[in-house]
């Protein structure tokens, strides 16, 4: 028997395209989609420094999933259903042109990420999509029929004969209860992608400061990365801290947030290489090292790493203590940063966490546990590191929930 009713649960980038491609799809199912919050796309609206990264240029599906910290089995089985170049094409079809930048995120070439939404809400238009907003669900169970009811608060109840839940990641694992109530199990929700505070630490004087790459390590742990660093006025920032934290999600979780963030400013170096280059550059003799910076990092950088150092401005490089070349080659290549806590990326709150992925197929999305009950989008434990993964997890499970819920 065909699906009548689809509702979508959660207004974000999985709902949408979950939503629109079912109606699309299913000729004479009717969707309703529902948002608890007065707003529509809300985390689309502010990726990418709102330009929208839509998805990563990856060149295959196991360079793709390798992306995901969490997850990694489950969205290659799932790419292999829809991947980046059906992104692409559907957009395009569309009349959205992606284009891909050098580190290979793609973002409309309006460079805005209104281009998006307004192709979303003009699909749902055009589809005859309900989108209510200020609907929250509270709870659902099966009727007597096999229905699906969802309890929308003040007595109001809605019927369906598929769910797709699509309510992005929560923040505590309390908000859970109503789907732990059909018997799923929740991997607890952790932050992922925050930066590092480092409170009253010099180095923030520095900021806006970047590298284009550094080496960011975890004292006491296997974690590092490598990329770009951006120093802020609360700490560190930029694509190696975030990789970072998405990577340790949980153990910087067990550690609350308190570690010593080691970092090599000059990764081409290490302790050994550094301290020879610096010997060498004594040959620079009467050239006063605040001014001769051979590392190629920015000068405020240099001129503070110089001064921790203990090597005032006046100093030739002929003329530097042994003591000073010392905590320089450590400042440079093994600076310890104690870090006291996080501070989310921009508004693009990340959770790893979320429903058990034993529990739902791959292929589909559709719950083991509940037949007609699907997901997409970030209520799985599945989270990437930035850079358009996450989004390509949205649309590929949303397209999924799409397909497979109406039973032919």
């Amino acid at each position: 028997m065909k699906h009548s009713r689809l509702v979508v649960i959660g207004g974000g980038a999985a709902g949408f395209f979950c939503a629109v491609n079912a109606a699309r799809l299913h000729a004479g199912l009717e969707v309703v989609l529902l948002e608890k919050t007065g707003k529509l796309l809300s985390k689309v609206k502010v990726s990418g420094g709102g330009r929208c990264n839509v998805t990563h240029a990856a060149p295959d599906l196991a360079y793709m999933a390798r992306r995901y910290p969490r997850g990694q089995h489950f969205v290659k089985k799932a790419f292999g259903h829809f991947f980046v170049p059906d992104t692409i094409a559907w957009f395009a079809d569309r009349g959205v042109q992606l284009k891909t930048e050098a580190d290979l995120r793609m973002f409309p070439v309006t460079d805005d990420s209104q281009t998006i939404i307004d192709c979303l809400l003009q699909e749902a238009d055009r589809y005859g999509v309900r989108v209510k907003t200020n609907s929250e669900v509270l709870a659902m169970h099966r009727t007597a029929a096999g229905h699906w009811q969802l309890d929308l608060g003040q007595g109001n109840t809605l019927e369906a004969d598929a769910v797709c839940v699509a309510a992005g990641g929560y923040a505590q694992a309390g908000k859970f209860a109503w789907l732990q109530a059909l018997g799923h199990r929740i991997e607890t929700p952790v932050p992922s992608l925050f930066t590092f505070n480092m409170p009253g630490n010099p180095i923030t004087a520095l900021m806006g400061v970047s590298v284009p790459e550094a080496q960011v390590k975890i004292a006491g742990s296997k974690l590092q990365e490598l990329g770009p660093l951006l120093i802020t006025h609360w700490g560190l920032s930029g694509p190696a801290v975030l990789r970072l934290s998405a990577w340790g999600a949980r153990e910087l979780f067990t550690k609350n947030y308190h570690f010593t963030a080691i970092i090599n400013w000059t990764p081409a170096y290490h302790e050994t290489s550094m301290r020879e280059a610096l010997q060498a550059a004594r040959g620079l003799g009467g050239q006063k090292m605040h001014s001769k910076n051979q590392f190629g990092l920015p000068s405020r950088l240099w001129q503070f790493l110089l001064t921790q150092a203990g090597i005032p401005e006046d100093m030739r490089w002929a003329d530097m203590p042994a003591k000073a070349q010392q905590q320089l080659t450590k400042l440079l290549t093994a600076m310890e940063c104690p870090v006291a806590g996080k501070t989310t990326f921009k508004e693009e709150f990340v959770t790893c966490g979320g429903i058990q992925l034993a529990e739902v197929d791959a292929n589909t999305m559709e719950s083991k546990k509940a037949p007609g009950l699907f997901f997409a989008g970030e209520i799985l434990d599945v989270d990437g590191i930035t850079g358009g993964f996450n989004f390509q997890h949205a649309w590929t499970s949303g397209m999924l929930a799409a397909r497979h819920c109406v039973k032919g």
